[in-house]
């Protein structure tokens, strides 16, 4: 069945309708990834969001209940070029027009995504709708009255509601904010530590009484620089960056900034995929990132924070660290999922930092 995905500067790009048949408003983003896909559309930092795929073919290896990376697709809808309709692989359960349809997602195919990639690059991220609506004209007026998905509160809408021990192999304890946290970031930790994840508007004396070692920030979609996370999620670290080994990670990054008196601001079409180059003094890491938004380098001037890693595409910051306290932040991705394994060293750096931490 044919429908439309409408760009709120008018652009009309007609395809097939694929997985559940609704219409749908958001913000649009592209993945560079050639792989992965499964991961992204259960990637909470999507939130709000409508993807498109810069892979010409999606669903050649179908889905499966092992590539998840949370418990529900949390983009509004999905562009591809092609979507594959008979998968290959051993693991898979179901087509993506199957998996989409079960999620109550719906997809568009047919679509030039080079062409859509381009515009969006030129033009920066933009608001869109996947539509069965013939009137195109009032889907744009629409549109362009409608605010961005990053004006609400999105971690508010991914985040747990209430604490959730995680037994790991250790004895020593993290506490995970969750402001949208991948699976694999738990995976990664619980191979390390004892975690106990909690909301994302838990206060700094709540987590007290956890009695944590050490404290991590997830990803999360949306605004970090939201009013409502600047109220809770913002000020938690800041009051707690002081008396607690700190891992921040993607949002989780920007949020440890924000603390810590640095700024933040949108980027033109942001990074997504995983093949994003990352580093500093000659070493280059392939990394794994899904972001909007990035801290501003030379807002960190009086911070305490310097810059340990910047993106070699644009020389956006990429990792920070504290120039006395074990503290630092990184943009990327390092539990990756899908993405090179580069730098899943960082989950082991904080497990060293908390050592030398209590040995002081």
């Amino acid at each position: 069945m044919e429908c439309s995905l409408i760009l709120e500067d008018g652009s009309v790009f007609k395809g097939r309708s694929f997985g559940a048949r609704k219409s749908v408003f958001g913000e649009i983003v592209f993945n560079t990834g050639m792989t992965g896909y499964q991961e992204s559309l259960t990637d909470p930092s999507y939130r709000g969001q409508i993807l498109t795929m810069s892979y010409p073919m999606i669903g050649n290896y179908g889905t499966n209940k092992e590539d998840v990376q949370s418990s529900a697709v949390h983009v509004r809808a999905f562009v591809v070029r092609e979507m594959c309709e008979v998968p290959s692989h051993r693991l898979s359960q179901a087509t993506i027009h199957e998996y989409l349809k079960q999620n109550d997602v719906p997809g568009i195919s047919g679509i030039d995504t080079r062409a859509l990639i381009t515009k969006i690059r030129q033009h920066g991220t933009m608001r869109a709708a996947v539509t069965h609506s013939p009137d195109h004209e009032k889907v744009i007026a629409e549109l362009q009255s409608m605010k961005y998905p990053s004006e609400s509160n999105l971690v508010a809408e991914v985040a747990c509601k209430a604490p959730e021990n995680l037994p790991g192999e250790s004895k020593r304890h993290v506490v995970l904010i969750d402001a949208g946290t991948k699976l694999h970031i738990q995976k990664e930790l619980v191979k390390r530590f004892s975690v106990t994840k909690v909301p994302y508007d838990f206060s700094a004396d709540e987590i007290r009484k956890l009695k944590p070692d050490a404290l991590v920030i997830s990803n999360g979609p949306g605004d970090p620089a939201h009013p409502e996370i600047m109220a809770t999620t913002v000020k938690t670290i800041r009051e707690l960056y002081t008396e607690l080994p700190v891992m921040g990670i993607c949002l989780g990054h920007q949020l440890l900034g924000l603390a810590l008196g640095a700024r933040t601001f949108k980027l033109k079409f942001g990074h997504r995929g995983a093949n994003q180059p990352v580093g500093k003094d000659g070493r280059i890491y392939i990394t794994a990132q899904n972001h909007g938004y990035a801290v501003d380098a030379e807002s960190l001037a009086g911070t305490g924070l310097e810059v340990t890693l910047t993106n070699l595409n644009d020389k956006t910051v990429e990792g920070m660290q504290h120039k006395e306290l074990p503290v630092f932040s990184i943009q990327f991705h390092p539990e990756v999922n899908p993405g090179p394994r580069d730098t899943s060293f960082m989950f082991d750096d904080l497990a060293k930092m908390l050592e030398e931490s209590k040995c002081r």
